[in-house]
């Protein structure tokens, strides 16, 4: 919970990757509470309180991945309302006029994330969402240990930028310094 609070405060691309994380590692756990608490929760120096907060938090998150059908796959509706935001906001920046830096890197990323978006066989997934499967596939890669190819690190070196100025623009609007 403390590591949410802090990258939505500081970059809503890493919360939503972490986000991802969780839901998955909660998932590893079969959403079973007493286990999360024992076998992951408790790798963390954590005072009393705040083991307890942390639980209460993936109380929650488990109630909601169940009562949202998450149990197996998908992605809870908070964490799609998040991305929701991101393709509002990066569908605003790119019929700006005073944001071409977005949109050149935006145009530099496209290809690939089209590529991308063929290669996973879903058509209907959307541009971002795209990029942050990209994302997250090659975190999960790296921490199994596995190569990642020079092609995928062309690409997410492209669709890594797009999204720095994604977060970066997302900070600047919710403190009221974004003009679109």
């Amino acid at each position: 919970m403390k590591v949410a609070k802090q990258l939505i405060a500081s970059n809503v691309c890493e919360y939503l990757l972490y986000m991802w994380q969780i839901e998955d590692t909660l998932r590893a756990f079969s959403l079973d509470t007493d286990r999360i608490a024992k076998e992951y929760v408790s790798r963390f120096q954590l005072s009393d309180s705040e083991a307890r907060e942390e639980m209460e938090w993936i109380e929650n998150l488990v109630r909601m991945m169940r009562e949202e059908g998450c149990v197996e796959s998908g992605h809870l509706q908070m964490n799609q309302g998040t991305l929701s935001l991101l393709v509002d906001l990066h569908q605003q920046l790119l019929r700006s006029p005073k944001h071409p830096f977005y949109s050149a890197a935006y145009y530099k990323a496209l290809p690939f994330i089209v590529e991308l978006r063929a290669k996973s066989g879903k058509e209907e997934t959307g541009e971002l969402e795209t990029c942050f499967n990209c994302l997250y596939g090659v975190m999960m890669l790296r921490l199994q240990g596995r190569e990642v190819s020079s092609e995928t690190q062309a690409a997410l070196a492209d669709i890594s930028h797009l999204l720095a100025l994604l977060a970066d623009a997302y900070k600047r609007e919710k403190n009221g310094e974004l003009e679109l």
